[in-house]
């Protein structure tokens, strides 16, 4: 078994430390699973889709949960449009800056 050295910055090694620890996992058993994903040949498309593809088969990818989003009353939105469309045109504003 080959034995590398790393040098990382401080940073760097604590957010590590931190995420081997929430895995419940060594650094070097983290480290190791984010490289092995890094040189994954079955990953297919553009660089930034296989390494993310990588990280996922690894377990590392982390997706942001997906938020509902309420939308607005139509009624609500017919008003505003009502409302917006009472001011003064750009364009008129723009003839009269030249004038």
């Amino acid at each position: 078994m080959a034995q590398l050295t790393l040098r990382v910055d401080d940073e760097l090694a604590d957010e590590l430390r931190r995420v081997a620890a929430q895995r419940g996992e060594s650094m070097n058993a983290l480290v190791i699973t984010v490289l092995r994903a890094a040189v994954d040949p079955e990953a297919a498309g553009s660089a930034v889709e296989r390494f993310r593809e990588r990280l996922a088969r690894a377990g590392l990818l982390a997706e942001p949960p997906s938020e509902s989003v309420t939308r607005p009353d139509p009624e609500d939105v017919t008003a505003a449009a009502r409302k917006a469309a009472q001011g003064k045109m750009l364009s008129d504003m723009v003839l009269e800056d030249r004038g």
